[in-house]
């Protein structure tokens, strides 16, 4: 690990000013990705600014109907909540299904929208990695193994894929992303834009920018319906999805699904969703169209209309 300077912000407008000001800073909470990647030297922050002491760790109804999320609630909590399991299934079975319980206690509503790829070329640095080293090439490209990794989204760039459970169940739900920018200014972010595909630029993988501090994630209104998450992975425990499917299913057999597993962000195609009432495999023809998956990975089509045909298949018994 690479020596670097540390402090506990004292508020959020100081630790967003501390961090636009030095080149190189990153804000630390759970640590539950960071340390690992830091530990690895994957990241090599010159200065951490600890936002732990901050009070973000609240879950609070809104004026709308819905909640807002703290940005350091942890996972543990936010998946117990009572409000979340009643109005919002859908995110507390996406955090349970995600990480160990002791990771769950410890990482952050924040840090868990923000966690890096585990594309394993990302992670072993003698490897090419433009995500990692721009430019460098991407050794998953260049006759890797891809089984894990993307098949939407993805670039000649880079085919990672993000991590995040609970993220596609926030994309799901429509959730917005609260910051607060290092001039003072508050800024709300649809969750659908908050990451970025890979393109020529897979290093950045938000529209965040350099200092910018989430404070709190935002769900509208509950709509009802059945909610249901359902992750398809090589094992039981600590793995991450080959595919995941986040719907929420009215009587009509109307609703909204998302995918994880597949792309650099969830995924999403809202125009897809109207053929939800005809079935998984009318709905995945639009959700996937556009795939371009290797020899490796090319499974994952058949298996997301697959997981998704057995979501709904559930949903309708539970109607």
């Amino acid at each position: 690990m690479k020596a670097f300077t540390f402090e506990k912000a004292a508020s959020p407008e100081a630790a967003a000013r501390a961090a636009a000001a030095q080149p190189g800073a990153r804000f630390i909470a759970g640590g539950t990705n960071l340390l690992d990647l830091m530990k690895l030297q994957i990241e090599t922050p010159q200065h951490l600014i600890d936002v732990n002491g901050l009070s973000f760790d609240r879950i609070d109804p809104t004026d709308e109907g819905g909640l807002r999320i703290g940005a350091l609630v942890r996972n543990t909590d936010l998946a117990a909540d009572a409000r979340v399991r009643r109005d919002y299934p859908v995110l507390s079975r996406a955090l349970l299904a995600g990480a160990s319980g002791q990771l769950r206690n410890r990482a952050t509503t924040a840090g868990n929208l923000l966690q890096r790829t585990r594309c394993p070329y990302f992670y072993d640095t003698n490897q090419a990695c433009n995500k990692r080293q721009p430019g460098s090439g991407c050794a998953a490209r260049d006759g890797g193994v891809t089984r894990q990794l993307g098949v939407l989204g993805t670039s000649s760039a880079c085919i990672a894929t993000h991590p995040s459970d609970m993220a596609v169940a926030m994309r799901v739900l429509d959730a917005s992303i609260e910051t607060l920018q290092p001039g003072g200014q508050v800024r709300r972010i649809p969750i659908a834009e908050l990451h970025r595909l890979p393109g020529d630029t897979p290093q950045r993988e938000t529209v965040l920018e350099r200092g910018e501090l989430i404070t709190a994630v935002t769900l509208p209104a509950p709509i009802g319906g059945v909610q249901l998450y359902r992750k398809v992975r090589d094992r039981s425990s600590y793995a991450f999805a080959l595919v995941s499917v986040a719907a929420i299913v009215q009587k009509d057999g109307s609703g909204r699904v998302a995918l994880g597993g597949v792309a650099p962000k969830p995924w999403r195609v809202e125009a897809a969703e109207a053929e939800l009432p005809n079935g998984a495999a009318a709905t995945a023809a639009k959700l996937l169209a556009g795939a371009t998956p290797t020899h490796d990975n090319e499974f994952k089509l058949t298996l997301a209309q697959r997981t998704l045909a057995a979501v709904l298949a559930q949903a309708r018994a539970a109607s």
